[in-house]
């Protein structure tokens, strides 16, 4: 008797999986602040408590230890019996000039991404983008009214292409390509993964003014000597592309827009292209049907963000070769570069 389910039991595992859904966005603002107050880099060189803490990054005490508390049952921190706080290797992701550092992307999230969030019935009633409601801008147009918000946003696009490069490079051998063009690559990271694995190779970084600034920048500062083999060009990716590549990339480009104006960039592509060129389109790739798994969650995540910030998409596989058609292109081959990325090598049709 005492061993049986007890009435109830499936409905009320259902309301606290249901209610850790509902208010998960706590998560979201618990490491925005932490990322913000710089609490990952003030624990870089040891523990300490609460108050040294609130001291340090300029916090009420009581309130920030309340904080600290919650970072540890998130596994970003550990409070320690003598009271004092220490970073965990979780954490360290937000430590600002670690390698591996996704503070850029948590300050994104959790500032800029999260006012547009909070519209996506706006966004699913209308089919328009939540931020040009809020800012009044198309695309990216709003960075180039905030430099602040600028450089968090390149700044992202940095970490978020290191956690993509090493499995591009593994899926797709890029060995014999003499030209390779990175088109909308914001700062270039991924183009001088590219470069670093193949010596031979030179390359070409196109994009709007704003970002090949600083992308020259990011290959003086973090990749020297490669800045000797890559060009830095600015331009419109909707009126034209540079020729005389023998690959042209573009990563996480084609789900910032709309078919229409996706088709633009893929035609000029396709114009600037050779018979024997290769596009390739590294994104991710949703599933023709959904189930209830961790991935097929984030891929959803991924599609909504696109929708409430840009009234953009992310694609089928369907969707990508009725996309590619449209502009005199067919997909050659996909490869797989990690659980959420894939990279379509397209060929002129």
């Amino acid at each position: 008797m005492g061993s049986e389910t007890a009435p109830g039991a499936d409905i009320l595992e259902l309301t606290e999986r249901f209610q850790s859904i509902l208010t998960g966005s706590w998560k979201t603002q618990a490491l925005y602040v932490a990322a913000e107050l710089k609490i990952a880099d003030l624990l870089a060189t040891g523990a300490r408590t609460s108050a040294e803490l609130a001291a340090a990054a300029g916090a009420d005490a009581p309130s920030l230890h309340r904080l600290l508390r919650a970072l540890s049952a998130l596994g970003l921190c550990e409070e320690r019996e003598d009271g004092r706080f220490a970073l965990t290797p979780l954490g360290a992701l937000l430590q600002e000039g670690s390698p591996h550092s996704l503070r850029a992307w948590t300050l994104w999230w959790g500032h800029h991404l999260w006012p547009v969030w909070g519209n996506l019935l706006y966004s699913i009633k209308t089919g328009q983008s939540a931020r040009k409601l809020l800012l009044g801008t198309d695309g990216f147009a709003h960075l180039q009214k905030d430099p602040k918000a600028a450089a968090t946003f390149y700044r992202v696009t940095i970490e978020l292409t290191r956690l993509t490069a090493q499995a591009v490079l593994q899926a797709y051998d890029f060995s014999g390509l003499k030209r390779i063009a990175d088109i909308g690559g914001g700062h270039g990271e991924m183009l001088a993964y590219v470069l670093e694995a193949n010596p031979g190779a030179s390359g070409l970084l196109f994009d709007l003014a704003v970002a090949v600034e600083g992308a020259a920048e990011n290959f003086r500062k973090n990749h020297p000597g490669l800045d000797g083999r890559c060009a830095f060009m600015a331009g419109d990716f909707f009126e034209s592309v540079p020729p005389g590549a023998d690959a042209y990339i573009l990563k996480s480009v084609i789900h910032d827009w709309d078919d229409e104006q996706a088709g633009r960039i893929l035609v000029n592509c396709r114009r600037a292209m050779t018979a024997d060129a290769r596009l390739l389109i590294i994104e991710p790739i949703l599933p023709e049907r959904n189930e209830a798994t961790a991935l097929h969650a984030t891929l959803s995540q991924h599609d909504l963000t696109m929708l409430v910030a840009l009234a953009a998409q992310e694609r089928t596989q369907r969707e990508f070769s009725a996309l590619l058609a449209s502009a005199g292109l067919q997909i050659a081959k996909i490869a797989s570069a990690g659980p959420v990325y894939s990279i379509i090598e397209c060929r002129p049709a």
